[in-house]
């Protein structure tokens, strides 16, 4: 049992419920996620079965998309409306569409973000989250990251009463983006508190939200003994990569971590740093140009039979 399932995560469960969950119906430990999805998101989350849990860090790297809602007026401890309020700033009037999408503009492409207390995070050998409910306070790392695209669907809504604006997004960012910061961001650049009111992640790991299966398709699928409609092929994880189909003589060297030389894979250095070796249709692992060696190298093997 090998493969990926690109989950569905509901609200209200974390990202290691779901991997319980999967270990208790599909009767193996083997089982992990590539990116954590906080209890109150929803939306895709790729979970790697067998030996496809060593494809998570190529999972994790893949860009991901996501949509959700920010509020501008009001701020809380965790950056989402799970946490106490600790600011209000009552907006007199809403922030036009135009003065939006330059705040917007500021917090795309390459950018430093810090990272929210309420993070898994690790600071001194102790996560932040932990610092943050004993009242403790730590400087925090900040990291690189990158936002391929931040669209604020126009004006949003504005409620008087309450003196706040609500307003759809879409964004396209790195692993490591924590979306809910980037929020409070634009607010920041707004010169206003705010607050993430919701979020949904649409594409994670290569694979989007109408391909995403739930728990209970998953137990379906393994009560009727036929995974095929919920497991994907490891080699989901490695679209990204050239491919090569091994020849049985090479296969043979491959498995023993002989390097390969660039005749031998039909590839050139000078365009292919990294390669997906394939025997008899199935994904075995990835191959790296040495320069030192002047041939390619296992990087990562994913199955040895």
């Amino acid at each position: 049992m090998n493969g990926i399932i690109p989950l569905y995560k509901e609200r209200g469960l974390t990202s290691f419920d779901c991997v319980a969950k999967l270990r208790h119906i599909l009767h193996t430990k083997k089982v992990g996620h590539s990116g954590t999805l906080d209890p109150g998101v929803d939306g895709v989350l790729p979970i790697c079965i067998g030996s496809a849990t060593k494809v998570v860090p190529y999972l994790m790297a893949s860009g991901k998309v996501y949509r959700g809602q920010v509020t501008l007026g009001f701020a809380t401890t965790t950056e989402d409306l799970e946490g106490d309020e600790v600011a209000r700033q009552a907006l007199t009037r809403p922030f036009t569409a135009a003065e939006l999408q330059a705040a917007a503009a500021h917090l795309t492409g390459t950018i430093q973000q810090t990272p929210p207390m309420y993070s898994a995070v690790k600071v001194h050998g102790r996560k932040l989250y932990e610092y943050a409910r004993a009242g403790e306070t730590v400087e925090r790392p900040t990291r690189t990251i990158t936002v391929t695209a931040f669209t604020l669907k126009d004006a949003g809504s504005f409620d008087a009463a309450t003196g706040t604006q609500t307003i759809d997004f879409e964004v396209s960012c790195s692993k490591g983006t924590y979306v809910r910061t980037l929020a409070v961001d634009l607010g920041r650049q707004l010169q206003v508190p705010a607050v993430m009111a919701s979020l949904t992640r649409l594409k994670s790991g290569g694979f989007t939200l109408d391909q995403a299966v739930t728990l209970d398709q998953v137990a379906a699928a393994m009560a009727d003994d036929d995974l095929t409609t919920v497991l994907r092929p490891i080699d989901y994880a490695l679209q990204d990569y050239p491919h090569v189909a091994l020849s049985e003589k090479l296969w043979g060297l491959v498995k023993n971590g002989v390097f390969l030389s660039p005749a031998e894979l039909s590839v050139d250095p000078n365009t292919v740093v990294k390669v997906a070796l394939s025997y008899q249709g199935e994904t075995k692992c990835l191959y790296q140009w040495s320069t030192e060696k002047q041939q390619y190298k296992p990087l990562k093997m994913f199955a040895v039979d």
